[in-house]
């Protein structure tokens, strides 16, 4: 616009340039939020669509972990843990979050004893930056009774909540020493607990003189008895069940691998052999949390953020992140909804199949 002397007008300047840094800022963001999925084979496009939006639905946290969906109805909500906040915390669908459970994890009054010091995962000495120790709880499931399960990881054991919210340890020893940090826990169809078990529940983390069991493992609870059935694995961490149950997948954290075993008729597990190592990628990130879907895809937190993984071990594409993530959960009523917990906050992500419940 001119005006009569023939010069441009600034209000006239000042309003292009606000509009046009404005269509520069929202151009750049969706072409951000289309770019969160990286394919990496053309299987994955019926897996997920390649500008699926990434939405933080929660966060302000310490160390988000144990994402689990709880169907109510034809609804339900989110649980996840806050493991330096030593809290369970619940998220309903109208974006409400409240405290589920307190004290989760450890239940003593020496926390400084227990739990190993982390940070939110920001730059030391820069802002927000924090640190603290892990004294909650980790990984949480339902059993088939609908009952929550939780790896207690400070605590050092598994509970279950029963339905008037009494508190039962399941297992706190195998062959009579104590636990050094419950991890994550999942459930089999006939009943049987599987859970990972480290030193992260201790200060000292391996040095710690509390220290028990001195190699980490996977262990299963059947009618009542305590059995380890992994002990290969230097660094253990999520675990999965295929769709059949027939095969559990382990996860080898900070070694960033995930192996595959049979599952026998009596729990135990044999033939273990490497399904997929993701050390080729560069960027952060172990192998943590883990979910699957109806056809045995593998949805899991690795390098960058949640890989995609075929049942045969192919890496079909990934889901990045701007944080660390540690855990993944199947939700909603269509169980097409990936929830993810990641440090500091709570994500969500529409996909086209369903999650294993």
């Amino acid at each position: 616009m001119k005006t009569s002397n023939g010069h441009v007008s600034l209000r006239f300047l000042l309003t292009t340039t606000v509009v046009a840094l404005c269509l520069s800022v929202t151009d750049g963001a969706a072409q951000e939020r289309k770019s969160v999925v990286v394919k990496k084979d053309p299987a994955l496009d019926a897996l997920i669509s390649p500008d699926a939006q990434l939405e933080k639905i929660a966060g302000g946290f310490g160390f988000t972990e144990g994402a689990l969906w709880v169907p109510v109805g034809e609804g339900g909500y989110l649980l996840f843990t806050d493991i330096p906040g030593n809290v369970i915390y619940k998220w309903t669908p109208d974006g409400n979050v409240s405290v589920h459970m307190e004290k989760c994890g450890y239940r003593g009054v020496d926390i400084w004893r227990v739990g190993f010091m982390q940070t939110n995962g920001k730059k030391p000495g820069g802002p927000g930056f924090e640190e603290f120790p892990m004294i909650g709880c980790n990984g949480l499931t339902l059993d088939r009774q609908g009952r929550l399960v939780i790896a207690t990881w400070a605590g050092r054991s598994i509970d279950r909540i029963e339905h008037d919210g009494k508190r039962t340890v399941l297992a706190d020893r195998w062959e009579g020493k104590r636990f050094g940090g419950t991890n994550d826990v999942i459930v089999k169809k006939d009943g049987t607990i599987y859970f990972t078990d480290g030193f992260g529940g201790l200060r000292l983390r391996e040095k710690d003189p509390g220290r028990e069991i001195f190699t980490n493992g996977v262990y299963m609870i059947r009618n009542g008895a305590v059995t380890r059935v992994i002990g290969d694995m230097p660094n253990t961490n999520g675990l999965v069940l295929s769709p059949d149950e027939k095969v559990l997948y382990a996860n080898g954290s900070r070694d960033r691998y995930i192996r595959a075993y049979d599952v026998n008729p009596d729990g135990t597990l044999s033939s273990g052999r490497m399904l997929i190592d993701l050390n080729s990628d560069p960027a952060p990130g172990i192998t943590d949390g883990v979910r699957v879907d109806v056809n045995g895809n593998l949805w899991e937190t690795g390098p960058g953020g949640v890989w995609i993984i075929s049942p045969e071990g192919k890496h079909l594409g990934t889901i990045l992140l701007p944080e660390l993530g540690a855990n993944v959960e199947f939700g909603g009523a269509d169980r097409k909804t990936l929830y993810i917990a990641a440090r500091t906050s709570i994500y969500r992500i529409r996909v086209n199949i369903a999650g294993i419940p």
